[in-house]
């Protein structure tokens, strides 16, 4: 294991590498833009915030495309995808046209597009975009969730994952 004092001055490289160590799960965040067309992008950045009030974040590149519609739309909705959903997963995280034409998506009850097979889908009202650094930071207060079993999608160190037996 290689070990060296931090001084503040990591490279990006060597900093999104340690990163790269941290598991997270994988989400597809949505929302409608201003003209009601569906919006939706990978998301690795989710996580709970609050339980009082229920908040969760996520955060945006500001060079995203996506950023406009997600800043104006006032919801979203977070949905966690399962070990079965790469695929998905990598068609969000690309530049591909007709992102939601592949699986099977609704209006959820506040607007934004929910996926039916979704291991948990948030729906959220936004309550914050705080710009910090080269992303937004995106807070919402839960307004609906529903939950499914099923193993999670795992990201970490720039690959895909599948989760072992519990400990």
């Amino acid at each position: 294991m290689s070990r060296g004092p931090f001084d503040g001055t990591a490279a990006p490289p060597t900093l999104r590498s340690a990163l790269g160590r941290f598991a997270t799960g994988v989400t597809i965040v949505t929302c409608r833009d201003a003209v009601g067309d569906s919006v939706g992008l990978t998301v690795n950045s989710f996580t709970a915030l609050s339980l009082e009030p229920p908040l969760v974040l996520w955060a945006l590149r500001v060079e995203s495309p996506s950023l406009a519609s997600f800043e104006s739309a006032g919801h979203f909705a977070v949905n966690v995808l399962g070990e079965q959903q790469v695929e998905l997963s990598r068609r969000f995280a690309s530049t591909a046209p007709h992102k939601f034409a592949a699986g099977r998506w609704s209006a959820g009850r506040l607007g934004s597009p929910v996926l039916a097979g979704a291991l948990a889908v948030f729906e959220c009202s936004t309550t914050s975009a705080q710009r910090l650094g080269d992303h937004v930071l995106f807070v919402g207060e839960v307004l609906h969730s529903t939950a499914h079993a099923g193993p999670p999608l795992v990201f970490q160190s720039g690959r895909y994952r599948s989760l072992g037996e519990p400990l």
